[in-house]
């Protein structure tokens, strides 16, 4: 009787991580969300440039957040740790262990 493959018992994949293209439009959601939040922050420095300090804390806002926009875009979730959940099928003995033995 051979034992069979490793290869060949079924995975589960309830726990499997999304698609190549979920995650490509997840992080592009994201990048447009903080791109969108600069434009109101140049805005609001042009209206403010009155209160010079106003003015000038929304421009230091607006500054970094492309560079984050881009870092956070280009950031793919981390990987899993390679070990496969398996199914693990459950030996029954068929006869308890308990039993006398008897010697001639």
């Amino acid at each position: 009787m051979t034992t069979p493959a490793k290869d060949s018992d079924p995975v589960l994949i309830t726990g499997a991580a999304p698609s190549y293209e979920e995650q490509f439009a997840a992080r592009k959601r994201k990048y447009v969300i903080m791109m969108a939040c600069r434009i109101p922050c140049l805005i609001l420095a042009g209206l403010t440039y009155h209160t010079w300090w106003l003015a000038l804390g929304f421009l230091a806002i607006s500054v970094p957040l492309p560079w984050v926009a881009v870092l956070i875009a280009n950031d793919r979730p981390p990987r899993k740790s390679e070990q496969v959940n398996t199914y693990q099928h459950e030996a029954k003995a068929i006869e308890g262990t308990d039993h006398r033995i008897i010697d001639g």
